[in-house]
């Protein structure tokens, strides 16, 4: 009789989905109270005027406006949510 050995259990199989990170809304964008601004594994971006920070350093919007990205203190990049009045006025 004809026998085979049995054939090993596959090792691959074990990769993770993308927790889809990145920046959502961009500089100019115009935003909503509690939309998403940014998933970030820290502190790549920060808490400006009117953004809010989760407890995975996700940054959301804390009122309505416009997204503003600038460089402050440190080296760090600000994320703000600028009044849609006030966004005309800054550029």
């Amino acid at each position: 009789m004809a026998h085979k050995k049995a054939g090993g259990s596959s090792r691959n199989g074990r990769d993770s989905p993308g927790q889809r990170l990145g920046v959502k809304k961009f500089g100019g964008e115009a935003i909503e109270a509690g939309n998403v601004i940014v998933r970030q594994r820290g502190t790549q971006f920060y808490a400006g005027d009117n953004v809010g920070m989760g407890k995975d350093h996700t940054l959301f919007a804390t009122s309505e406006g416009k997204v503003q990205f600038r460089s402050g203190f440190k080296r760090r990049t600000y994320v703000s949510v600028v009044a849609a009045d006030r966004a005309k006025d800054a550029g």
